[in-house]
């Protein structure tokens, strides 16, 4: 009778090891996803089709499906009010990575992903990474300006520089700290001595009125060449710029078909490349949590498009200035406010 429980015993030890491992080989097999079964959104705060941010966002989007095989959806349109529930929506499904465009989003990211360890929390442009969910990717956007500025620099007839930024968070500081730096620099160097800069903030990123009226308000105080990061609102600078004719550059996307002969060239922000970089790393599992992932010049994620306004002098001090960034020779930090 014992040697009969003892077999029993030992049978069904055995048995139980078999499931466990069966179990164990499931468990592991259903967390090794190919990227194309990975769960991937994208959060925007406006339009997809604004020419300006969201568009240049969801382009790297259909980099990241055309070139990865992803399967990424995006929601447009969220408003701030709607930003934690967007967030907890996609985590309670079980996205894998939840992505959202611009720095508003930090906040809300952060408070979410304490409650979701499951899902990765990745803001474009963010700044905050407070738990080992939370990978921000961040173009280093003053770098793009400064190219924006190289430009500007060299076409202005009268030196006098106007820009408007969304809302005046740190990036957005220090971009248009660096713009109205070197512009100013380069357009005295050219013999304007009186050369300056106006800023101002709509506090907004789709009031396109109102862009339409900060820029008119600027050019009739004598600025001759525009500069605008502020999604929407630049839509409205650049009709109010057609209309006084002064020069606007253009930003984030390339803007120049928006108002030919008006933008006179942009800096586009080449985001399919930052984001295939970015979805990559998050597969290969080096997008790391906890921290920002910076990327910029160096890794050619920011490139000038030129109008035949452009002079091949002009095109060839521009390149001149992002050899200069490369090797290390700006102190962008000097610029800062």
């Amino acid at each position: 009778m014992k040697k009969l429980l003892t077999i029993l015993l030992v049978s069904s030890l055995a048995l139980t090891g078999i499931f466990a491992q069966g179990k164990s080989e499931s468990v592991e097999s259903s967390n090794e996803k190919g990227i194309g079964d990975l769960k991937i959104v994208l959060i925007l705060p406006g339009p997809i089709n604004d020419q300006s941010w969201n568009a240049t966002n969801y382009a790297g989007l259909v980099a990241c499906n055309e070139q990865l095989g992803t399967k990424m959806e995006y929601l447009e349109n969220v408003q701030a009010s709607d930003y934690e529930s967007t967030f907890r929506n996609y985590a309670e499904r079980g996205y894998d990575l939840i992505m959202a465009a611009g720095t508003q989003f930090d906040d809300a990211a952060n408070k979410i992903a304490a409650e979701y360890s499951d899902s990765t929390f990745c803001v474009v442009n963010g700044f905050r990474a407070d738990y080992p969910n939370v990978s921000p990717i961040f173009p280093k956007e003053y770098e793009a300006s400064y190219v924006a500025a190289l430009i500007a620099g060299e076409v202005s007839e009268n030196g006098q520089f106007a820009t408007i930024g969304g809302f005046p968070n740190e990036a957005m500081e220090k971009l248009l700290d660096v713009y109205e730096n070197v512009s100013i620099d380069l357009a005295k160097e050219r013999g304007l001595s009186g050369a300056s800069a106006t800023r101002s903030y709509a506090n907004s990123w789709d009031d396109i009125a109102l862009g339409k009226q900060m820029a008119e308000t600027m050019i009739d105080n004598g600025a001759d060449t525009l500069f605008v990061y502020a999604n929407q609102v630049g839509l409205g600078a650049i009709q109010a710029a057609k209309e006084k004719g002064v020069k606007f550059v253009g930003f984030s996307s390339n803007q120049n078909d928006i108002a030919p002969g008006t933008v006179v060239a942009s800096v586009l922000f080449d985001f399919q490349t930052f984001y295939t970089w970015a979805v990559q790393k998050y597969f290969d599992g080096t997008l790391d949590g906890g921290k920002v992932h910076e990327a910029g010049i160096k890794e050619d994620i920011f490139k000038p498009i030129y109008t035949d306004q452009i002079s091949a002098q002009t095109k060839a001090n521009v390149e001149e200035g992002i050899a200069k960034a490369i090797s290390g020779e700006v102190d962008f930090e000097s610029m800062f406010k």
